[in-house]
């Protein structure tokens, strides 16, 4: 479950900013999670509430942002909304897609105290 060690990177980076921003309790931490991210929202969920325990965020809330997948077709040109990788462009079929959005997650904003 790879969820577990992106719940303590996020933990990590948190601690950090901590110490530059000076907060000592963070309350909200909002999430972008793109659909192609390869980022199951429950597991993550789950191990965030046990990797945050006697930490600067724990009892914080998680609020996820989910952000939809969208790839650039080669032969058509066309900017197409994918589910997942390995989608086909519903335009022309083809899968020479290459994805530009909803593969990556990060911080997006943080409640503190």
């Amino acid at each position: 479950m790879h969820e577990m060690s992106l719940c303590e990177s996020i933990l990590q980076v948190l601690e950090q900013q901590a110490e530059v921003q000076r907060y000592r309790k963070v309350k909200t931490v909002w999430l972008e999670i793109g659909a192609l991210a390869g980022v199951e929202i429950e597991a993550l969920r789950f191990s965030f509430d046990m990797v945050v325990l006697g930490s600067l965020a724990e009892h914080a809330r998680l609020e996820i942002i989910e952000i939809p997948g969208q790839a650039w077709c080669l032969p058509c040109g066309c900017n197409v909304d994918v589910q997942q990788l390995y989608d086909v462009c519903p335009h022309c079929g083809s899968h020479q897609l290459q994805v530009n959005k909803g593969d990556h997650m990060r911080i997006k904003e943080l409640e503190v105290e």
